[in-house]
């Protein structure tokens, strides 16, 4: 059965006019519901994780910062969301549901969680909505655990994965995987283990033959014995904070070309939904919903 983290606590309350669209996590799992895409039984709910598993990925102090709301103001206005208790609360357990993903995935093949893909949490600090980076801990869980010894990350957003970029700089055994807009945020980039910038308005039949080309090569060369997906939506031509132009059609695509790569490989996969900034919420939802409709018509 395919199993999707999910807490009322994703959908948390912001300033009103605020960019980000915060109401994509309560509307994405009623989707799936109200189509019949997933019943109740598909999902679960994180808690609050050992802080252990956090702190194996993000420098202590800054994660004391965090937890005691005094990262000072310069750092907090590069996060762009108010800093409270409850936010944090809701990153910790966004990260716990991607620990737990992972155990699901290692058993039925794939697992998800509707938020995750917080790319942009570096070792010490948060920036673009990202605070602590849920996939990076998620790898660290799988080794800590000794479920993974060779882990790749397939980060599939508009946005170069910076954050994760820079936490597996020196490590060999998790292979970061980039593929994102040329000229969009973070204008200064990390350096991924193999970064893929696409030029402005690129479309669905370059995106793919890029993506086709480069994901099973690399798989078979670093063979890993699990893969992380970062699926977010903001690839889509009408997305406000992307610089790319596929279709909804062409990132559903995309999304089945990674995942039906990863059941034929037989490598265990977790899903964390990442960006989508359309201006029209519906839009958001159906992107991110096919990813949910793929994994339970490939997989189950």
């Amino acid at each position: 059965m395919l199993k999707i983290a999910y807490h009322p606590i994703y959908n948390h309350s912001l300033p009103k006019g605020h960019r980000f669209p915060m109401l994509k996590y309560e509307l994405l799992p009623k989707q799936l519901l109200h189509e019949g895409t997933c019943s109740p039984d598909n999902f679960f709910e994180p808690e609050i994780p050992n802080d252990k598993y956090i702190v194996a990925v993000h420098d202590p102090e800054y994660f004391y910062d965090l937890l005691n709301i005094k990262i000072p103001p310069k750092e907090a206005r590069k996060i762009g969301f108010p800093l409270t208790e409850d936010l944090i609360e809701r990153e910790r357990i966004i990260a716990d549901g991607t620990m737990q993903a992972c155990l699901f995935a290692i058993e039925n093949g794939i697992a998800m969680n509707i938020a995750g893909g917080t790319h942009h949490a570096y070792t010490d600090r948060g920036e673009a909505f990202c605070m602590l980076n849920d996939q990076a801990i998620g790898a660290r869980y799988l080794q800590a655990k000794k479920l993974a010894k060779k882990i790749l990350i397939v980060d599939l957003d508009v946005h170069q994965g910076n954050g994760t970029a820079e936490i597996f700089q020196n490590d060999p055994s998790v292979f970061t995987f980039s593929m994102h807009g040329a000229n969009n945020y973070p204008f200064k980039k990390e350096q991924s283990d193999l970064d893929i910038a696409l030029p402005k308005n690129t479309g669905d039949d370059d995106y793919l033959f890029v993506l086709k080309q480069a994901l099973p090569k690399l798989i078979s060369e670093e063979k890993p014995d699990f893969i992380f997906y970062l699926s977010g939506v903001d690839v889509i031509a009408s997305d406000k904070l992307g610089t790319l132009a596929l279709s909804v059609e062409g990132c559903k695509e995309r999304d089945a070309f990674v995942l039906k790569t990863c059941y034929h490989m037989q490598i265990p996969v977790q899903c964390s939904m990442g960006g989508g900034y359309s201006p029209d919420i519906k839009t958001i939802v159906d992107a991110h919903a096919n990813t949910f409709r793929l994994a339970q018509e490939i997989y189950f």
